[in-house]
């Protein structure tokens, strides 16, 4: 294939024949595409014809999306909430999904509050408080455990004689208080009652 006037932009496939790159037109494909006057227009809000191409810009307050619309740059995905956000006033806020979450520094993330340490949290007798993500529960003190009784759970008192939990002495007695035991010397030795001798 000869093209006896050259093809510019594009590459001859006949005689005098051209197949034009894209953004180009004319016998020759000398002539540049102005794709902004095509129909349907390629950008949403503006367009700006380049040599052999284009470029889509975006009215204040949108952001160019990859396919040449421009959604708003105050929208959730555009902010990169953790969790998700609201929009007041125009203004986009990141959300936090529990009142036990706060909004971090970054004002994207969540980060926990410490129910327990802050006195959010109230627990009661008995009970100690831990402190989960996002929230907290309330878990019997140490010596305690979790039992159901006359129809409702209560933190009751482990006997640590009877479970066999202590660490009293072989020559020691043990004696079980509330929350937790002592251990008492055999007559006829001395000491801790985790040591006699």
């Amino acid at each position: 294939a000869t093209c006896g006037h050259g093809c510019k932009y594009g590459e001859c496939i006949g005689p005098n024949k051209c197949k034009c790159f894209p953004g180009f037109t004319g016998k020759t494909c000398n002539q540049d595409v102005n794709e902004c006057g095509l129909k349907p227009r390629p950008c949403e809000h503006r367009c700006m014809n380049t040599h052999g191409s284009y470029k889509c810009y975006c009215l204040d307050g949108y952001t160019l999306m990859p396919d040449g619309t421009c959604a708003s740059s105050r929208t959730c995905a555009m902010v990169n909430c953790q969790y998700g956000c609201e929009e007041v006033k125009g203004q986009v806020q990141c959300l936090c999904p529990s009142s036990g979450l706060q909004l971090g520094p970054n004002g994207r993330t969540c980060i926990d509050i410490d129910e327990c340490s802050t006195g959010k949290a109230v627990c009661s007798y008995n009970r100690r408080c831990v402190n989960t993500f996002g929230s907290f529960y309330c878990k019997c003190q140490l010596g305690y455990e979790l039992k159901y009784t006359s129809g409702h759970y209560n933190c009751v008192d482990v006997n640590e004689c009877v479970t066999n939990t202590h660490r009293c002495n072989l020559h020691a007695e043990c004696l079980n208080t509330q929350g937790s035991f002592q251990c008492k010397c055999n007559q006829g030795y001395r000491g801790s009652g985790f040591d006699c001798a």
